[in-house]
């Protein structure tokens, strides 16, 4: 009998996770999870908070009056949606249950999904936004056991934008909010005891909202009106069994765990001189924006060896001058798509199966894209699905994640690795790693862009994509551990060349006017040394042909980077960490001239140039406050940004937050 009921415990928490793989947005937590059988009944009464992801489906009507008016009647716009929400259940003894909650759910970061509709009419061209809807609701369903039925329905409020492009003068821009009602059903099950999964379907309704511009142009919207499909992950809290943090991370499964986090990164500079200014350039006014970050990771042990991994996350921010003006870009964070509110993204979500050949074991440990437990040393790991090459390849342990250590784009990356990745940083493919004592040898394929800087991803399976190759040594030096890794990539893409551009006039500098099949390429070599128990040293070279554009990283040809890592064991602070490190950043002779003429790169591009190598120095300092929270505070020196000596230096300061539970 106690063997028949392991196992139906074991296939529920597999159901369970089989339906979150579908989608649950960023929450700031990183809980780890490992719960006792299940309670013989679900206690639906108290307080949670959670997310949700699904689909949404819209339709708008608008008339725009310019002076003549133009309109559009059921304007559909669709997409994957993610968010978050909270609430309060009350269970009566009949089984009756009342409740009330509030929601936020955002557009994913693809920004056609959130246009509504666009007006062109005889002097202006305006495009209604979607930035949020939110929702406050009540709840009326029956709870019996672990399940609950439900009706909902309330308050519902939606935030737009509406962007007016007139023929004459600048852009002028609307943010507006307008109200409605919202209902909608759903169901939802209790899967552990604190954690319930639902499914839910939500329609919601707006009132007419009129927009003026000072153009004279006037825009209404009729009718707006949107459907979702979600599926959500709610955790209780309160209540017996969950009445301190530490009873967060009680373990209430062994199939499955769940991390977390959130980073905000304030990032400014002060004005600074340059004869001129071009569209990639550096404003020469001080400057200060901010970007912020919310990842929730869930994953799920499938099978002996197997394994799944999705990872949801809420953007939202800007970088300096939208992410433009250095090479070596000085906000990791920063993404090449900028959002005024966040943005939904499914960043990861990834299959990884993993054969063990013997050679003893060693414990590999928890985090946010690894499940923890023991592996056979010797083993060969196959993984496939959406997420970062970085993920997999060049893992420095001094100098790899933006969130914690430094920010700068070639610090944290190789700068010349034009790896595969859209807007956001990521990517489709498979990858296989075989590991050993003393060695390991990583390879992959990825889907490439369709064309530089761009969402889209070129489908032509093998015929284009990125391939890569990684020989990871691992060594003793004094005792001390270090590794050596070098990375071969070739890229077959649709790009535009430097030099074929600049040799046709007629293409007026229009890179995209020689874009055809292509072959990029290029190197790593990457060196990381464990020197004491608090000091570590880094160093990494990086070169590509330069011949053609870069597609979806930073317009680096060659970089050369070196950097320490101190902890802060020698004055009581362990978990504090001093980071001091440099690069220098170079261009092919093909990808200056083309700079020079007045071309524009991924980042780059002030009309002129005064070609010289771009020096960066970056330091910090992390102030763990405990375990989950750190506060950094960050400097970095630009030396001839964007390979200009006619501009800056550029000093750049920064702030970051980060919790991760």
């Amino acid at each position: 009998m106690n063997r028949k009921r392991r196992s139906l415990e074991r296939a529920l928490a597999g159901a369970a996770f089989g339906a979150l793989a579908l989608g649950t947005p960023a929450v700031a937590a990183d809980l780890r999870l490992k719960a006792p059988a299940l309670a013989p009944a679900f206690d639906w009464s108290g307080f949670y908070i959670g997310g949700h992801t699904g689909y949404g489906r819209g339709a708008g009507s608008a008339v725009l009056t310019d002076p003549l008016a133009v309109s559009v009647n059921n304007s559909v716009f669709s997409g994957v949606i993610g968010g978050v929400q909270g609430g309060y259940n009350m269970r009566l003894p009949s089984g009756l249950l009342l409740g009330v909650e509030a929601d936020l759910t955002f557009p994913n970061y693809l920004i056609s999904n959130s246009i509504i509709a666009t007006l062109t009419g005889a002097q202006n061209e305006v495009v209604q936004q979607l930035d949020y809807v939110g929702t406050v609701r009540g709840r009326l369903g029956y709870a019996s056991g672990h399940w609950l039925l439900y009706a909902t329905g309330g308050f519902a409020y939606a935030g737009e934008r509406y962007i007016n492009t007139p023929d004459v003068g600048p852009d002028q821009k609307h943010v507006h909010v307008r109200p409605g009602w919202a209902a909608g059903g759903g169901v939802e099950y209790g899967f552990a005891p604190h954690w319930s999964i639902k499914a839910e379907y939500l329609y919601t309704q707006f009132d007419r909202a009129n927009v003026r511009f000072p153009s004279g142009a006037q825009y209404t919207s009729t009718a707006l009106d949107l459907q979702q499909v979600r599926i959500g992950l709610n955790r209780k809290i309160g209540g017996p069994g969950s009445r301190t943090p530490e009873d967060w991370i009680n373990p209430e499964s062994d199939r499955w765990e769940i991390h977390g986090q959130t980073t905000y990164l304030p990032q400014g500079y002060p004005g600074f001189r340059a004869p001129y200014t071009g569209p990639n350039s550096f404003t020469t006014a001080r400057q200060a924006q901010a970007t912020w970050s919310n990842s929730l990771y869930l994953n799920a042990r499938l099978w002996e060896g197997g394994e799944v991994y999705y990872n949801p996350e809420l953007l939202q921010g800007f970088g300096l001058n939208d992410t433009t003006g250095a090479a070596g870009f000085p906000n990791g964070e920063a993404q090449k798509s900028n959002f005024p509110y966040p943005h939904y993204n499914t960043s990861r979500l990834f299959l990884r199966q993993t054969f063990g050949f013997g050679g003893g074991q060693e414990e590999l440990a928890s985090g946010a894209t690894q499940l923890g437990g023991k592996v056979d040393v010797n083993r060969l790991t196959i993984q496939a699905g959406k997420f970062a090459v970085p993920d997999v390849f060049d893992g420095n342990a001094y100098a790899k994640d933006t969130r914690k250590d430094f920010m700068n784009w070639s610090m944290w990356a190789p700068g010349a690795f034009d790896y595969s990745a859209d807007k956001v940083g990521l990517t489709y493919g498979v990858t296989a790693e075989l590991n050993q004592k003393h060695w390991a040898m990583r390879g992959g394929y990825f889907l490439a862009q369709a064309v530089s800087n761009s969402n889209a991803f070129d489908t032509n399976v093998f015929q284009r994509g990125s391939y890569v190759g990684e020989l990871e040594l691992r060594y003793s030096l004094f005792s001390m551990p270090g590794k050596v890794r070098t990375i071969g990539w070739v890229n077959s893409i649709n790009a535009g060349s430097y030099r074929e551009t600049l040799n046709n006039p007629a293409f007026n500098l229009d890179i995209s006017q020689t874009r055809t099949g292509r072959i990029k390429y290029g190197y790593v070599v990457s060196v990381e040394q464990t020197l004491t128990d608090d000091l570590g040293l880094f160093g990494r070279w990086s070169w590509n042909n330069g011949k053609t554009e870069i597609m979806a990283f930073t317009d680096i040809d060659a970089s050369l980077s070196m950097g320490a890592s101190i902890k802060g064991i020698r004055w009581g602070r362990p978990d504090d960490v001093i980071g001091i490190g440099g690069a220098i950043n170079a261009l092919s002779r093909d990808h200056r001239d083309f700079i020079a003429a007045g071309g524009l790169g991924v980042l780059i591009g002030d009309g002129q140039l005064n070609y010289r190598k771009e020096r960066i120095l970056e330091t910090y300092y992390a102030y763990a406050i405990n375990k989950q929270l750190t506060l950094t505070a960050d400097y970095q020196l630009i030396t001839n940004p964007a390979y200009n000596a006619d501009r800056g230096p550029v000093h750049v300061f920064s702030g970051r937050f980060h919790g991760e539970f």
